[in-house]
């Protein structure tokens, strides 16, 4: 583990450790400093509006880890993400910010702020393209000028996704051209649930979609060139028989996370591009029927404000009970998982791209235990412990970054196959 500057308590503060998300990465995080070798441990804090609840949640974590030292060695520090002077202080103690506080639309902006200005790198798990992208255009010459990191979804969105198409292109013998990806989610009896927050982000996301068309004019960024084939798109539901059943779209921010990377390896380093489209599968008929009324409803609630508080209000009963106030709870953590498999084309070695189809095939595949608060803690953990570590790896000196951008010469896949996170080569059927 890196050394904490004197001027640094800490190598990493969680900000928003209380929320329903904030208090799985404590844990995350105590289980990682447990495991840190001998002569330089990881030193952490957790920071929040409310010094009493900061302190509830470290009491369960040390009753949940067996950990009773957390109750007392673990410094708690107040910060209000509307009071700038409290973000300042935090900011100022430590070397890594692990933001958790959302919808990030609403909240966001402050603490990456007080991150830049302060000099501390700052990681998130946000899923919200517009934010991320703001957060690229506004703060990325700033952040490289201090030489700070900003580090945006380095949650379930989108590490698995930004960091398994990567891993597919190293493992092909050849260009690869294009990649489709499927995402699968498996649970138990209960069923899958997520917290009200995610779905106030998409509430709050669909809403604004206009804006972040407007947004993306801003960059004046030419279109990435196509090398190969290019890929068709698929219709907005349609039958996938790779993964044997239906599927649509991914409406999450993978798939801007995944160009922004591939533009950043292509400006920067010269890497071919590869297109990349995101699925994710919903099941069967009846489970598209329901998919179908539901979208509608939203899609038309959506566009006003008294459909949006309706929607926030009541997220179990328009959402068909997949996203709740409370969240999941633990037997729905425990029996979900995921797979995430990627199909990719593209020319063998001795092929010219240029020249005729595609000639050469890859199936890789990401799996990993619940994405939502198992996996997205776990891929925050192991970007803070990565950055911490491998900071020299990292590219320039600062800057607003993609997950794939930032790591893509670390070694965050080989500790994420080790938290959780599998990456494998499958055989394409």
């Amino acid at each position: 583990m890196a050394a904490v500057t004197s001027s640094r308590p800490y190598h990493v503060i969680i900000f928003g450790a209380t929320g329903f998300t904030g208090q799985f990465v404590v844990e995350e995080v105590a289980r990682t400093a447990a495991e840190s070798p001998g002569g330089s441990p990881l030193k952490w804090a957790v920071a929040g509006r409310s010094r009493q609840r900061l302190e509830d949640v470290l009491s369960r974590a040390a009753g949940r880890l067996s950990m009773p030292e957390l109750r007392t060695d673990i410094e708690i520090i107040v910060a209000d993400v509307s009071i700038e002077e409290s973000l300042a202080i935090m900011c100022q103690q430590g070397v890594v910010i692990l933001n958790c506080v959302g919808p990030y639309r609403f909240y966001g902006e402050p603490v990456v702020k007080a991150c830049v200005e302060n000099g501390a790198h700052y990681l998130d798990i946000s899923g919200e393209p517009q934010f991320l992208e703001r957060m690229q255009l506004e703060y990325h010459v700033k952040a490289l000028d201090i030489g700070v990191y900003v580090i945006g979804s380095c949650g379930f969105d989108s590490v698995p996704a930004d960091l398994g198409v990567l891993y597919t292109q190293r493992q092909f013998k050849g260009t690869l051209t294009a990649v489709e990806s499927f995402l699968k989610i498996s649970s138990g009896p209960e069923g899958f649930s997520g917290h009200d927050a995610t779905w106030q982000s998409a509430v709050y996301g669909f809403a604004d979609s206009g804006s972040l068309r407007q947004l993306r004019k801003k960059f004046g960024h030419k279109p990435l060139p196509v090398v190969g084939a290019k890929v068709k798109k698929r219709g907005f539901m349609f039958f996938s028989k790779e993964i044997a059943q239906y599927a649509i779209p991914f409406m999450g921010s993978d798939p801007s996370v995944v160009k922004r990377t591939q533009r950043f390896l292509y400006e920067e380093q010269q890497q071919s591009p590869v297109q990349y489209s995101a699925y994710v599968g919903v099941g069967g008929l009846f489970s598209v029927v329901k998919l179908f009324c539901g979208g509608l409803l939203f899609w038309f609630m959506v566009k006003f404000s008294l459909g949006r508080k309706l929607l926030t209000m009541f997220p179990s009963f328009f959402s068909f009970g997949m996203f709740t106030k409370s969240g999941p709870t633990t037997k729905q953590i425990e029996d979900t998982c995921f797979s995430l498999t990627f199909f990719g084309e593209g020319y063998s070695e001795s092929t010219d791209p240029s020249q005729g189809r595609p000639n050469a095939k890859i199936c890789t595949q990401v799996i990993g235990a619940e994405p939502g608060y198992v996996v997205t803690v776990s891929t925050l953990v192991q970007a803070a412990v990565t950055l911490l570590d491998e900071l020299h790896s990292l590219p320039r000196r600062g800057g607003v970054y993609t997950p794939g951008a930032a790591f893509h010469k670390t070694s965050l896949i080989d500790r994420l196959q080790n938290h959780s996170v599998k990456f494998s080569v499958k055989r394409c059927e």
